[in-house]
This record gives structure tokens, sequence and C-alpha cells, in this order.
């Protein structure tokens, strides 16, 4: 697997805000409604200090009655208003938020779809789950809870500080002397609590593809007594993991009470210092009740934006890892003014190809081979010899470095790729059915067929026979990858997805290996149906299935040895027949 230093920080914060855009207009009247709550709010504890010093000058018989009931009802509005606006305002946050997200959703699926084959063979797909789910899943959840409430307190620190200086600026110096002490090492916390979450974001990938792995690989880690090592590396990995989501959660807890320590130590001062004003300086005390009440609505905010330091900074991991696996290099794109043959017929031509996964690497040196339309093509040799590259590259999963493949004259990397996978039905040794009915996994190869073209396709692939015997029959759901089905039930029914589609080349990559003897009898059978006039590519490890191919390529480490049917390859004791030869006496 890859391993990748992690983006900037600073530039996935500015990248995640700005797929806000689309929703600028309603973010800023949620800003105004905040804004409009936060002074609502503010103004609460300045009411009841006006209604305090009331109360004083009533008990003493200075003020009426009014002047007291009009403070508090002005109050009771405020608090109100405050409730009505901050259900507004968080509405409107929720709704850009979830917005932002179902777009970054859709661009991350956009991507999955745009990436090379290369990305899914050099990456592991539990990292890869976990970028697209677990990261997405975390920067929804930040972008709900945070926005709200850092706008909420920049307004507050700001409006309440203008207030607490016009009440007393001695008072605010004092009760704030220690908000730079605390900010200072709330920030180193933050700092080393930022490492471990990026630990944490890139553990739980790597967790995630290890439960895969071995979800994946089950039987084979039973059968050859495996699963103590499994265990032993899902309970290492599983500890890192633990460790730095420990040490990280631990590092941003701290950060509240240290806030909180800091807060108590200034109300304090300012009660002492309050006092002593409201002795020789003639504040009032209702003055000071407020003041007091703003500093607790100061330091509020301070607190809670600790609270969330977390939250934000395990939304800068995730976002950046995000950004990351969007900024991944697509495929080429198609061509602007893309061909396509005017007469479909099959015919391949490989023109001096040359081909390597890696650029130190070269696999296929110089492959010049012309396949007939309609003609029946076995690809065999050693494993490595480059029959599955040769497959990828028809299909142009990647691109030659050198040459050209064409079909029917028309080189297939002036196509558009959709087009081009048009032409081509597959069938592979790992079958691909989804949790489905067998009605839909057979309609996949044509989204359109009736019911009575998926049916007409699985009697051509000898499949309509067990499927009558199910529960059900057509409409009998798969589990998923279809375990409630046998084998050679399974590649049955791929044959039947690909005869439905009926392209005109046919690619069928060791479909019978992993069956027993009379099933392959049957999925020959099929096979042999579906290959009728189309140009066809067999991979077999197994050569009495090849016998009839009109043309026979041995492959060896990336070359084209061999070429001819079988019985002038068998005439030529070569290496194909020796590999035959072999096969035929490990059967005796």
């Amino acid at each position: 697997m890859k391993i990748k230093k992690p983006s900037n920080k600073n530039s996935s914060y500015k990248r995640l805000f700005a797929c806000m855009k689309p929703y600028k207009a309603k973010l800023i009247i949620a800003i105004i409604v905040i804004l409009l709550s936060t002074i609502a709010y503010a103004l609460a504890p300045l009411l009841m200090g006006n209604a305090t010093d009331a109360l004083a000058k009533l008990l003493v018989g200075g003020e009426q009655n009014g002047e007291f009931i009009k403070f508090l009802i002005m109050m009771g509005c405020a608090y109100g208003l405050n409730a009505l606006l901050s259900y507004i305002g968080t509405s409107l946050i929720v709704s850009v938020a979830e917005s932002t997200i179902f777009d970054l959703r859709k661009r991350v699926d956009y991507k999955l779809s745009k990436l090379p084959l290369n990305y899914y063979d050099t990456n592991s797909y539990g990292d890869i789950l976990s970028r697209v789910t677990n990261d997405v899943d975390t920067v929804s959840n930040s972008l709900q809870q945070s926005i709200y409430q850092i706008l909420n307190t920049i307004f507050t620190i700001v409006i309440i500080f203008a207030i607490m200086l016009n009440i007393s600026g001695v008072l605010t110096l004092v009760g704030l002397a220690v908000v730079p002490f605390a900010l200072y090492a709330a920030s180193k916390i933050a700092k080393k609590s930022q490492q471990k979450f990026n630990a944490q974001q890139g553990g739980t990938g790597k967790l995630n593809g290890l439960v895969e792995e071995y979800y994946s690989g089950h039987n084979v880690v039973t059968v050859f007594g495996r699963e103590e090592t499994v265990i032993d590396n899902f309970e290492l990995t599983n500890e890192e993991l633990y460790n730095s989501s420990k040490e990280g959660q631990f590092l941003a807890g701290t950060l509240t009470p240290i806030m909180q320590n800091m807060t108590n130590l200034g109300y304090a001062l300012v009660s002492i210092i309050g006092a002593l004003m409201a002795i020789f300086a003639g504040l009032s005390v209702g003055m000071i009740q407020s003041f007091t009440l703003y500093l607790r609505q100061f330091s509020q905010p301070l607190t809670q934006v600790m609270q969330i330091a977390n939250t934000i900074q395990a939304t800068g991991s995730a976002a950046s890892r995000i950004f990351e696996f969007l900024d991944e290099k697509e495929e080429v794109p198609d061509v602007e003014n893309p061909q396509f043959p005017e007469v479909l017929k099959g015919e391949v031509d490989f023109d001096h190809i040359r081909f390597g996964y890696l650029p130190h690497q070269t696999l296929i040196t110089d492959l010049d081979i012309t396949i007939g339309a309609g003609e029946k093509t076995a690809i065999v040799g050693p494993t490595g010899a480059g029959k599955t590259t040769l497959v990828n590259l028809i299909m142009r999963f990647y691109d030659v470095r050198k040459g050209g493949i064409k079909i029917d004259g028309v080189d297939i990397r002036d196509m558009e790729r959709s087009r081009l996978r048009e032409i081509f039905g597959m069938v592979l040794q790992d079958t691909w059915l989804y949790n489905g009915t067998i009605r839909e996994n057979i309609r996949y190869g044509k989204l359109d067929a009736t019911d009575e073209e998926v049916e007409e396709a699985a009697k051509k692939a000898r499949a309509d026979a067990f499927i009558r015997t199910l529960p059900g029959g057509y409409d009998f759901v798969l589990h998923e990858g279809a375990s409630n089905i046998a084998q050679g039930q399974r590649q049955l029914l791929t044959i039947a997805r690909a005869m439905l589609n009926n392209p005109p080349i046919m690619i069928l990559d060791e479909a019978t290996s992993s069956v027993d003897t009379r099933t392959e009898v049957m999925i020959q059978e099929a096979m042999n149906e579906m290959m009728k006039g189309k140009t066809s590519f067999i991979i077999a490890h197994r050569l009495s299935t090849i016998k009839d191919a009109e043309n026979i390529l041995y492959m060896q480490d990336g070359d084209i040895l061999e070429v001819g049917n079988h019985e002038e390859l068998m005439a030529k004791d070569g290496l194909y027949a020796k590999l035959y030869n072999s096969q035929f006496s490990d059967n005796q």
C-alpha cells in the first residue's frame, strides 16, 4: 500500500469551506441571524443589571415598580428572541452543511469511477473505504456541530468585550488578564493532540483494511490455522489506534478544565476589585452583577472552542485525506473528437505494443499480432506471463507505452472508454454478483432487458434449470457475494449476464478453473454457445478446454513465443506441447 504524506491542514480547511460556495447566500443569512441572536443574548445580562439596580432603588423608595417590571419584560424578550433566532440559525447551518456533504459525497463517488485501475491495485480497499465513508462522516458531523459554535463564539466575544469595556475598563483588564495564558497553554496542547488525531485517522483506515482483508480470506486463514496471527496483527493495529485515540482525546480533554480554572481565577479577581470599586468609585451593584455574567459569557465560548477543538482537528485530518483522494491522478481524458468503427466486426490488432505497470519495469516488449473477427483466441502460459495484462490493455484499463491496439481499424485511445467497453463482455474466475434477485443480477448486463430476454439468456447459459429449482425461481434473492448458491451456479449466472449483453467481443479469464469437471462441462457448453460468431479471448489454465481455438498464443515474460492452433503447436513440439503434455501426464 502506498504511504502518503498528509496534506496541509490549513489548505484542507480552505478547500472545505470553498465547497460551501454554492450555498453562500443561505450561509450569509445564517450568519446575520446568528449575529442578531448573539446580540439578543448579550443584552440580557445588561437588562438584568438594570433590573437589579431598579429593584435596589425600589427597596429604598427611590423608584416606581414599573421600571423594575419593564427591565424584566425586556430581559425575557431578549432571551425569547435569542431562542427563536438560534433555532433558525441552527436550521440554516445544518442545511448548508448537509448540502455541502451531499455534494462532497457525489464528488467522491464520481472520483471512484474516474480513477485508473492502478490506484485500486496499489491501495488497500479498507483505506479507500475509510476515506469515502468514515472520513466523510467525520467532516459531516463536524460541520453541523462546529460552524454554529464558531460563529457564535466570534460574535459573542466581540460584542461582550465591547459591553464589558463600556461598563468598566478596569474590570475588563482584570477579568481577562488570565485569558492570554490560558490560550497559550491551549494552543500548545492542541498542537500535540493534532498529531494524535492524524494518527487516529490513519489508524482507522489501516484497521479497516485489515478487517476487509481477513474477512474476505477467512477460509484461507482458517485452513492454514493462522487465526492467532490474524488476532495478533489485529490487536497490534487496534492497540496503536487505541493509544493514538486515547492520547488525542486526553490532550483535547484537558483544554476545558484549563479554561475553567483560569476563568474562576478571573471571577475571584473581579469580585475583589468590583467590591472596592462599588465602595470607592460608585459602581452600582447591578453593573457588577452584569459584568460577572458577561465574564462568564465571555469565557464560555472560549471553553466551547476548546471542547470542540478535538472535533475540529479530526475534521482537518479527515478533510485532508478526502482531498488527497480527490487529487489523485485520474485516467487520461477521452479525446475531444472520439472515433468508433463504422461496422463493428471484432477484429483486434496489436501493433508492436510495449507496456509495463511501473516506469522501470517492462512486461510486454514487442507484441505484434492481428486477431481476425469472429476468431476464438486462447492465451496460455505460466503465471506472470502477461495473460491478464493483455486483457487489461484491450479494455483500456491501462494504456500502452508504445504502439497501439486497434479494433476494426480504430485505435482504442481514439474511442470513448464507455463506448469501447460496451464492445466487450467478460466472464471472470472471481464471480461478482450483488445482493438482489437472480433476475436483477442477470439484467445487470442490459438494464432495459425484458423478463423474457433475461430468461432466454439464462436458458442459453444452461442456468434456467437450476434457477427454477430455487425458492422463488428468478426472484430468489442472492446474499452478498451470492454465498447461498454454488460456485458453478454463480459462474452460470455471470455467463447469462454476459449473453444478455450480447457484445461482439468476449473475454473469459479462467472462467472454469474453480469448478469440478461435471460443472466445467456445463459451463463450457454455455460458453461455446455464447462465443458463436464472436471474437473471443480465453485465458485458460486447463488446456483441454481450448483445443478447438483458431488461435493459441503461448505467452512467457510478456511476449508471445508461439502462435498456432492446437495441432500445429503440438506438431512443433515446443513450449505449448510441453505444457499440454505435462497436464495430460498429471491427469493419468
